[in-house]
């Protein structure tokens, strides 16, 4: 399947531009605008494997810079900047990629702050959020308090969650998921870690674990489309 990746430069109403990348397979089934995690960018090669990943799969991704991750600095951005990144993203995306269903989310931070975004104003033309590692808690410190906002979220929703993700303690994420009812759907990745890595001893590698991670989330893509 041929695949086109177009470096491109994305215009935040009221706060600048940053970097982002589209990769794009021919007659690609749907675009999925992929927010980076607090610690990474979107060249990371997490989000470079997802996207090739995706691609490989018949889906197009969407990916951008956050403007603390463009100007290199240190902390994340305030949620309303981070909010607006995420409406610039998926308006471009759906301008590049006409009549192609879109799905909005990411890693961690980037997933964590889609959901917001959707939570206080649905993004147009989204069809579903799809969460790699909702970053629940703090490491050690469980909690389900980020999650509250999920209730005023209407579309479907996917959590593609490690065993051993230390950002989210199944013992609190599955009554979240739970709580949400049948608009969310959780998978758990044996052995995970909050990067989906698994340990030697599991008896499989990684990048079989992330394949488990992309098939499972280009299906649930196509339930939806």
């Amino acid at each position: 399947m041929a695949v086109k990746t177009k470096e491109l430069k994305l215009d935040i109403e009221r706060v600048g531009t940053v970097s982002a990348i589209l990769t794009q397979p021919d007659k690609a089934r749907a675009c999925y605008v992929l927010a980076h995690g607090a610690g990474a960018d979107m060249r990371h090669a997490f989000m470079a494997k997802t996207a090739q990943g995706l691609a490989d799969r018949g889906i197009a991704t969407f990916r951008f810079n956050f403007p603390y991750m463009e100007e290199k600095k240190g902390r994340p951005d305030q949620p309303a900047v981070a909010h607006a990144a995420i409406r610039a993203a998926v308006a471009e995306a759906a301008k590049l990629c006409p009549g192609v269903s879109l799905i909005a989310g990411g890693k961690s931070f980037g997933g964590r702050m889609t959901s917001q975004a959707q939570s206080k104003a649905p993004l147009p033309d989204v069809k579903g959020l799809a969460f790699l590692a909702f970053p629940l808690h703090a490491a050690k410190k469980p909690s389900s308090e980020r999650a509250e906002h999920l209730a005023g979220i209407a579309i479907p929703m996917l959590f593609l969650q490690g065993t051993r993700d230390e950002l989210a303690d199944l013992g609190h994420l599955r009554p979240v998921i739970a709580s949400l009812g049948a608009k969310a759907t959780l998978h758990e990745v044996e052995g995970g870690d909050h990067s989906f890595a698994v340990l030697k001893k599991s008896g499989r590698t990684n990048d079989e674990a992330m394949s488990e991670v992309l098939d499972t989330l280009a299906a649930w893509i196509d339930g939806l489309v």
